[in-house]
Formats: structure tokens, C-alpha cells, sequence
């Protein structure tokens, strides 16, 4: 009897002990952030639980696309999204009238040119077809990479809003066959070569620190350009959960989850002033 006794008073400290956590976790305030899959969403799971002890709970909404996260945060239907870099969201805002706005910028992700049917980049012959993303900047990025071989020449002014209709010189008469970003890798048995975003090459099992035949030089303009962000409705970017966010993001537990996870196809940002004070 004694021993029922002292199990069922030892049940009940365990029931009442749980009771203000499970209290606590029905307080914490939720963050909602839409992102694509890799390595966002891997990501954002990663600093779940931080932003938990912060009191904070984060919900995470895959997405396959690059328009829909978009869309959902300038609606108010989410709080945030992780998935795309700061030209990107500037081209969206201009092309589709949104007010989005940069709330911290996080990573970026060299770009790479990938094998097709050719496996080095030396086997690059005349008339061999190269699958890029559409979209407006990532396209200029690919090509931009593609100059950078000495594939292609571009019209200086064009920058980062170059498409085809700018290589002012193709002395291997390169066919660039435009696709979704989220297609091109579909795609890689057809063409010669593909160009991939970071994350898209990630999907498809490539990583652009081990797989790629060429990418973005660090200290490139490009990858100053092109740091993925936390994106948030203009006037939101100063809310505490917002600032918790992007400071969990940059925190050193999960800048490290990211370079170990990611061998270089994933890069902590680091600005240039903020690199040049660690290094004095």
C-alpha cells in the first residue's frame, strides 16, 4: 500500500511539474515565416528551438515557388520570409508593386555551373547549350557567372539586369535556354551545362562547394549582391519577434550549424565593415 501510496504522489508531482511548461509553451508568441525548403526551412528548424528559450515560437510554411512567399507576407498572412536575396526582392517589389523590405540579410549562396551532358568545363565546344534560371536577376547572375569563364561577353551597363540580349560576344555561340528557377535542375540531362541557385542545386543533391565546376568568387560584386535575406511587410522590420529572428539567424550556433552543414554551398554573410573590425 505504501508503495501505491508513494507512486501515485510522485505521478502527481510529475503531472503538476509539466503544467506550467506546457503553460508556458501555449504563451510563447508565434513567428510565422514562409521559405523554401533547402536550405531555408533546414535552417529556420535549426534555430527553433533557440528562439523557443527565447520565449518565441517559430512556424515555418514551405514553399516550392518563388512568388507565393512573397505574396503571403505583404498580405499579412505570415510575419516574414527566408528564401530569396535582396535583388530579387527589389526586381518583385518594382514588377509586382508589393512594399517588402530587407529586416536583416542572413546567408548568401554562390552560384554554380553545373555538368550536363559535358563534365568539365573544358569540353565547352560551339554550339553547346547552357540552362539558366528566368527570372530577371537570377538570370543576370548566371550569365555574369558565365562571363566570368570567358564564355560569354556582356554589355558593361547591363550589370545585373543583363539577359541574352546583352552578350555583345559569344565566341562559342552558346545557346542559353531560359527555365523556372526551380526547373533548371529537371533539366540537366538535355543541356550541356546548367547554372543553379544555391538552393535549388541543394534540392536536386548538388552542393557548390564539392559539385560545381565553377562559382562565384567570394569577394565577387555579385555575392555582395545577392545575400539572402529575412524579408518582412515595410514597417514591420523593427518588431522584437522580427529583431529576434534575424539576431537568432546571425547567432554563432547557427552560423556554425551552417557552415558544417552546408560545406560552402551555404556561406554565413558577414558584412564588409563588420569584417573589417574583427579583423583589426
Amino acid at each position: 500500500m505504501k508503495k501505491q501510496i508513494l507512486a501515485a504522489v510522485l505521478a502527481g508531482t510529475f503531472v503538476l511539474g509539466t503544467l506550467p511548461m506546457c503553460a508556458f509553451a501555449d504563451d510563447l508568441e508565434p513567428i510565422t515565416v514562409a521559405a523554401t525548403p533547402a536550405p531555408h526551412a533546414e535552417i529556420l528548424e535549426f534555430a527553433k528551438p533557440i528562439l523557443e528559450e527565447q520565449g518565441y515560437d517559430l512556424q515555418v510554411e514551405v514553399f516550392e515557388d518563388y512568388v507565393q512567399p512573397n505574396n503571403v507576407v505583404q498580405s499579412g498572412e505570415l510575419d516574414a520570409n527566408y528564401f530569396q536575396h535582396i535583388n530579387y526582392l527589389n526586381a518583385f517589389n518594382e514588377e509586382q508593386g508589393t512594399t517588402l523590405v530587407n529586416a536583416g540579410e542572413i546567408h548568401y549562396e554562390p552560384f554554380g555551373i553545373y555538368a550536363g551532358k559535358k563534365a568539365t568545363l573544358e569540353e565547352v565546344e560551339d554550339g553547346d547549350t547552357v540552362g539558366v534560371p528566368n527570372d530577371t536577376t537570377n538570370e543576370a547572375r548566371a550569365l555574369l557567372l558565365l562571363e566570368a569563364q570567358g564564355w560569354i561577353t556582356l554589355d558593361p551597363e547591363a550589370g545585373i539586369t543583363a539577359t541574352p540580349e546583352d552578350i555583345t560576344d559569344n565566341p562559342y555561340n552558346l545557346e542559353i535556354e531560359p527555365f523556372e528557377a526551380a526547373q533548371v535542375a529537371r533539366h540537366i540531362d538535355e543541356v550541356s551545362y546548367v547554372v543553379l541557385n544555391g538552393n535549388y542545386a541543394l534540392e536536386a543533391g548538388l552542393n557548390a562547394g564539392t559539385d560545381a565546376l565553377a562559382v562565384e568568387a567570394a569577394d565577387s560584386d555579385a555575392i555582395q549582391q545577392y545575400v539572402n535575406i529575412i524579408a518582412v511587410a515595410e514597417g514591420n522590420e523593427n518588431e522584437p519577434k522580427i529583431q529576434a529572428l534575424v539576431e537568432v539567424l546571425k547567432s554563432e550556433e547557427v552560423v556554425n550549424y551552417i557552415n558544417e552543414t552546408y560545406s560552402g554551398a551555404v556561406v554565413p554573410y558577414v558584412a564588409e565593415e563588420a569584417a573589417e573590425t574583427e579583423a583589426e
